[in-house]
């Protein structure tokens, strides 16, 4: 099985809306992002107004493998903890390549031969024997320590000496034994693969066989590898904050500057929130300076501030914190569901304000009304997508859906100056400054600060005015925010706590 996860991709299965970049990338992003920063001197060039907190060091190549080693595995630790749908899938080598010619040209030889020497006459069983070796510690490998009597069936049929003798004397009866081995996939193979092993009884010719036998097995090394790791996420749960500290201490020991861009991040959340409530503690006209001390915002209340910061994030221009740089692919999907939930609930709110609480009182209609702005919306994330012109075409389909729904509600139909003020009404959502779409954005960030500020307890908080109809969707986003916010804390509060004392003094 080790093998196997050697020779295999890492991959999370699901797409969002429940969906996250795969396994594979997302090491790679960590590692590569993390392993530049280890190697890095300076901060990038928006941040070389602050000095780092310690210099520099020079560092070998060893120190350097080492780091990468550990970040690895500290990623794909994390991994498995986060993600539940976290899966290993067979690797697929690129069409073309080298190496999947090289493959190619191997396994060709290797069957060829093994044709040939069934071929003799007589026929000469000493590769065929091999691969019943391989295929026996391979059966063996998905049994677990009860399997007590399939352990000792293997052991028996698959008796390579007792094969040897059978072969040597011209009794060796090859198609019985590729008859158990399938048989014997047939009871250890997961329910998915039951077709595919079925289809391995319709092949006769030996060497097609043993071929597809093969690659059956590759297939169930997989599942067995998932069935691992999901029976060892829950013990890995309660391991996994302290392996993650571990492992980021020892990065921190090797690089001292590696939580410069965590302190700036939370110094710039705590400045703001100092900001904010200067602004609403001081009466108009009253200055800062003077006998008044700045309200002091809460460690926890920068902290939930921050977090919601890494939604706006700009991360063309800046560079993570570091602490959260494994999980950045999953805030970057987070923010995109947030931009297109903004879109969707603008849209929707303009729309039933201007054709009546009663229209979409049905919730099919209001149902389809949403989907068909999604499917418009869906993408929103690709930079060749145009935002003007989606709203232009969900602003006709939007006044089709509303002459249908006042039909069937027996009212008359939008004049075509009322459809046109629709259409404007939509089309202003394009827009970063539009009212509508300002009010529904801090709605939405008011929604899961509270969310968050209540430690993922449900029921959930009350949902902001104008929210109905993104409810569901917006409270899945929050159960993944949430989530993911909490397990960060665990891991790295110790670190966020000494910088906000710091720079908040002590509580």
């Amino acid at each position: 099985m080790s093998e196997n996860l050697d020779q295999s991709n890492i991959n999370k299965a699901g797409k969002s809306n429940d969906s996250e970049p795969g396994l594979e990338n997302a090491v790679e992003v960590s590692d590569e992002a993390l392993q530049k920063r280890v190697q890095s001197g300076s901060p990038s060039p928006q941040r070389l107004q602050r000095p780092h907190s310690s210099p520099p060091r020079f560092v070998t190549v060893e120190d350097l493998l080492e780091t990468a080693k550990g970040v690895t595995n500290m990623a794909l630790a994390h991994e498995i903890v986060v993600n539940g749908d976290f899966r290993i899938k067979p690797v697929q080598l690129p069409e073309d390549s080298l190496e999947k010619r090289v493959k190619e040209i191997v396994h060709k030889a290797f069957w060829d031969c093994l044709s040939a020497q069934l071929s003799e006459d007589p026929p000469a069983y000493d590769h065929a024997i091999k691969l019943v070796g391989e295929i026996k510690e391979t059966l063996l490998s998905f049994l677990l320590p009860g399997h007590t009597r399939l352990r000792n069936q293997i052991t028996e049929v698959l008796d390579l000496d007792l094969i040897k003798q059978e072969a040597e004397n011209g009794a060796l009866e090859i198609t019985k034994l590729a008859e158990f081995i399938i048989g014997m996939m047939g009871t250890l193979c997961a329910p998915a693969r039951d077709e595919e092993v079925k289809k391995l009884k319709d092949i006769k010719e030996i060497v097609p066989l043993f071929r597809a036998i093969f690659s059956a097995l590759d297939l169930m090394k997989v599942d067995m590898a998932n069935f691992a790791v999901s029976s060892i996420r829950p013990h890995l749960m309660q391991q996994s904050v302290e392996y993650e500290r571990k492992k980021f201490q020892e990065l921190l020991e090797k690089q001292p500057n590696s939580l410069d861009f965590v302190t700036q991040w939370l110094e710039e959340a705590a400045d703001d929130l100092v900001t904010q409530k200067c602004g609403r503690s001081w009466p108009a006209g009253e200055e800062a300076a003077g006998s008044r001390e700045a309200p002091r915002p809460s460690p926890v209340a920068v902290q939930n501030y921050a977090y919601l910061q890494l939604l706006k994030w700009d991360h063309r221009q800046r560079l993570f914190p570091e602490t959260v740089l494994m999980d950045q692919p999953r805030f970057q999907e987070l923010q995109r569901q947030l931009e297109q939930l903004t879109i969707l609930g603008a849209v929707l709110l303009v729309t039933f304000s201007m054709a009546g609480p009663g229209v979409f009182s049905q919730a099919d209609s209001a149902e389809k009304l949403k989907m068909v702005i999604k499917i418009l919306l869906i993408d929103m994330h690709l930079p060749s997508f145009n935002l003007e012109d989606a709203l232009t075409a969900i602003g006709d389909k939007v006044c089709v859906e509303v002459s249908t729904c006042l039909s069937q509600c027996g009212l008359a139909p939008f004049t075509p100056d009322k459809e046109t003020v629709l259409r404007g009404q939509i089309q202003a959502v394009s827009s970063p400054d539009n009212p509508v779409r300002r009010i529904m954005d801090s709605r939405i960030l008011t929604f899961l600060e509270t969310y968050l500020a209540s430690g993922l307890q449900k029921p959930f908080p009350t949902i902001p005015g104008g929210l109905g109809p993104v409810q569901t969707e917006l409270e899945e986003v929050a159960i993944k925010f949430v989530r993911l916010v909490n397990y960060n804390k665990m891991v790295f509060s110790p670190y966020y706590d000494a910088i906000l004392t710091k720079r908040l003094g002590p509580a």
